[in-house]
């Protein structure tokens, strides 16, 4: 066998089974690190402002912004965990060994599934807001919602185990080398995660936004139809109907961001067994994280209580007494 240079190698002193260190020149590296790190720190901040404001503010603890919090805690670990570890994976040698690549596909398959089914909840949140409003308050509670989040976690969470058992009772099993972690989906649990975390999720969320579409359009129509009406009544109706058209906007918005994050991933895993074996991977895993720091700005900054939040957050007026009982709304 041909002898590599010790200086190339990851770990030198295992000279016949280490991986050569990555072969970016410093400069691209460090522009790479810059540009990776940053957006790992947007995503952070942004949604640790949602956890802040949500948590502090009794006013906001409605139903809906429960589940705002819960995207935010899985958005949150996506910037501070995956992201960091993404780096790390593709631009550097991997040091945490062969049990720390298996916490970390562990983790992926967790935190991002996590992340999807919370905006699966927000979906079925909004739907009954704005087509089923007069039985919003007794469908949709806050006991209700805590026990369908906290479902939502344990059922991603053995979901995850599942999808990486094989490299739980085999760490390191798809590496060639030392200082390598790679990802290598099995045929069946692939097709499975598809269906589960991608087809169904978009299917879902595309169904219910497009009848919130329908719903609003309607009302807007019926509004400008409506002109018998007087004024303090049609003030009375241009509100709601105003808001709902804005929501469906939004959650249009989330859909097309959701597409864009997600599909190219999915799109080459169906191709590409190795998800880490083409320069494309790093590039893919990285547009399917954004979406963590997407969406506390699709979610979270169009709403007015936030930056208000955001305000009294930044001047560190949630220090003095009596801030959590301030009105938000």
């Amino acid at each position: 066998m041909e002898t590599r240079d010790g200086a190339d190698l990851c770990f030198p002193q295992l000279l016949n089974s280490s991986c050569r260190k990555p072969t970016l020149h410093w400069s691209e590296a460090v522009l790479l690190n810059i540009v990776l790190f940053s957006i790992s720190l947007v995503t952070v901040a942004l949604n640790l402002l949602v956890i802040i404001s949500i948590s502090h503010f009794r006013k906001l603890h409605t139903p809906t912004n429960i589940l705002l919090l819960s995207l935010a805690v899985s958005d949150f670990l996506v910037g501070l965990l995956l992201m960091p570890l993404e780096i790390l994976r593709r631009t550097s040698c991997w040091l945490l060994g062969d049990i720390g690549c298996s916490m970390y596909v562990l983790l992926v398959t967790f935190i991002v599934s996590a992340s999807t089914g919370n905006i699966i909840l927000i979906s079925i949140d909004r739907y009954v807001a704005i087509c089923d409003p007069l039985h919003y308050p007794t469908r949709i509670t806050e006991t209700k919602v805590k026990c369908s989040v906290c479902l939502c976690w344990l059922w991603y969470a053995a979901f995850a185990i599942f999808y990486t058992k094989d490299d739980l009772i085999q760490p390191g099993r798809s590496n060639t080398c030392f200082g390598e972690c790679t990802l290598v989906i099995n045929y069946v649990i692939g097709t499975v995660d598809l269906i589960l975390n991608f087809i169904i999720p978009v299917t879902v969320i595309i169904a219910l936004y497009m009848r919130v579409f329908v719903v609003a359009v309607s009302q807007a129509r019926a509004m400008r139809s409506h002109t018998t009406d007087v004024s303090f009544q049609h003030s009375l109706t241009l509100t709601p109907r105003k808001s709902e058209l804005k929501a469906a906007r939004t959650l249009g918005v989330l859909v097309v961001i959701y597409l864009i994050c997600f599909c190219p991933f999915y799109c080459y895993s169906l191709v590409e067994v190795n998800l880490t074996s083409t320069s494309y991977a790093s590039f893919f895993f990285f547009l399917f994280y954004c979406n963590s720091c997407f969406n506390p700005v699709i979610y979270a900054l169009f709403y007015p209580w936030f930056r208000k939040a955001l305000k009294l957050t930044i001047t560190l007026q949630i220090l003095q007494p009596g801030s959590c009982e301030a009105n938000m709304l």
